[in-house]
């Protein structure tokens, strides 16, 4: 993620913040641009449109979800949506008549942005349901339902033909830590759930090519694959015990479609990360240590390869991990990237890259050396 400057003062800001805090100006995030504007109102009469401080030619208005501070993202003047560009593809969304609901939808919300700011600075296809009626993208956020025996049945998370559902009362701290120890995962977060399940979506909408498709099943395997069958394997067997050496997780390692929406959720981890990183000027150069010494000099959204990502990656997030310890805290990334897990990163980042600039001028996806 990048850090932002406000339009008025100069003052840095970041993606999250709503207001400026040295001059106070109110602080929105436009996708046309993929950056934070701050905005003046327009009149003082309490109209909903709002100008930029540094382009008094450009108006926009605010996402219709700002009203309950769900969302800060704007939408240009003169467009019909009364939505962003990441909530407009939401049909189910949290209850706000309660505090717990409207506390979920926000922590849904913002990790929803976060996937949708990698989406728009790689500008790959969002087809929604408006174009694609049977497999455009959608985003049901799901509560659990409660049993006439008055016990909880918990709403899934999950993809299907391009809806994304997601259980709401994972937004909650406590129930989400809660399922990542019952199920042994070393890593667990609403960020994390979004960028997964897109993958899902994402290897229906860019593995269309036979060409493509064939390099995917070689890699990740044949997605037609008994899912059922595979998930009860799984269950009864565990994982291969040797899938860190081929594999992202366990998870990764019970189906061929997990495998690729596994490495498209790492993928995106790694690449904002660095973005991250370069944005702060972060490096490592530990004395005596040149092994683990790295430098984020390149655009990680425009990585020529995953093996460039992965050189800067493992010795920042080895610094990452210590800081943490440090901290008494758990790793922040505590996976290996063993030579065949890059290898389908790898596919991943040429994948992406062919359609990260327009149509006309994109590259087709390369075979790998």
């Amino acid at each position: 993620m990048k850090l932002f400057t406000c339009g008025h003062c100069g003052q840095a800001v970041h993606f999250d913040n709503r207001v400026c805090v040295r001059c106070g100006s109110r602080l929105g995030f436009a996708a046309s641009d993929a950056k934070m504007h701050a905005v003046l109102p327009e009149d003082d009469k309490g109209g909903d449109l709002w100008q930029d401080a540094a382009d008094t030619g450009r108006r926009f208005r605010f996402c219709a979800n700002a009203a309950q501070d769900i969302c800060n993202w704007l939408v240009d003047d003169g467009s019909a949506e009364i939505y962003c560009e990441a909530c407009r593809y939401n049909r189910i969304v949290p209850v706000t008549d309660n505090p717990e609901g409207l506390d979920r939808w926000q922590r849904i919300g913002q990790a929803q942005r976060h996937l949708f700011y990698s989406l728009i600075r790689w500008n790959l296809p969002r087809p929604g349901r408006d174009v694609d009626p049977q497999g455009g993208l959608v985003f049901d956020f799901l509560a659990d339902q409660t049993a006439p025996d008055g016990s909880i049945v918990p709403a899934m998370t999950g993809h299907e033909d391009g809806l994304i559902s997601l259980r709401a009362a994972e937004a909650d701290d406590a129930t989400r830590e809660s399922i990542r120890v019952q199920m042994g995962e070393p890593y667990r977060t609403l960020l994390g759930h979004f960028r997964h399940e897109i993958g899902h979506f994402y290897f229906d909408q860019l593995c269309r090519d036979e060409a493509i498709l064939s390099e995917a099943r070689a890699l990740f395997g044949d997605e037609r694959e008994d899912y059922a069958a595979a998930l009860q394997r799984n269950y009864e067997q565990g994982p291969p015990p040797d899938w860190q050496l081929r594999f992202i997780s366990t998870y990764a390692s019970c189906h061929p479609a997990e495998d690729f929406a596994e490495c498209w959720a790492h993928y995106f981890h790694i690449v904002d990360t660095l973005e991250t990183a370069r944005a702060f000027g972060l490096s490592t150069d530990p004395w005596r240590h040149g092994d683990i010494a790295a430098e984020v000099s390149f655009d990680p959204y425009r990585a020529p390869s995953a093996q460039v990502l992965v050189d800067a990656w493992i010795p920042l997030s080895v610094a990452l991990n210590s800081l943490q310890r440090s901290m008494g805290q758990m790793d922040i990334y505590p996976f290996i990237l063993s030579l065949p897990v890059v290898e389908k990163l790898d596919f991943i980042n040429r994948l992406i890259l062919s359609y990260a600039q327009p149509q006309e001028n994109a590259a087709p996806v390369e075979a790998a050396a």
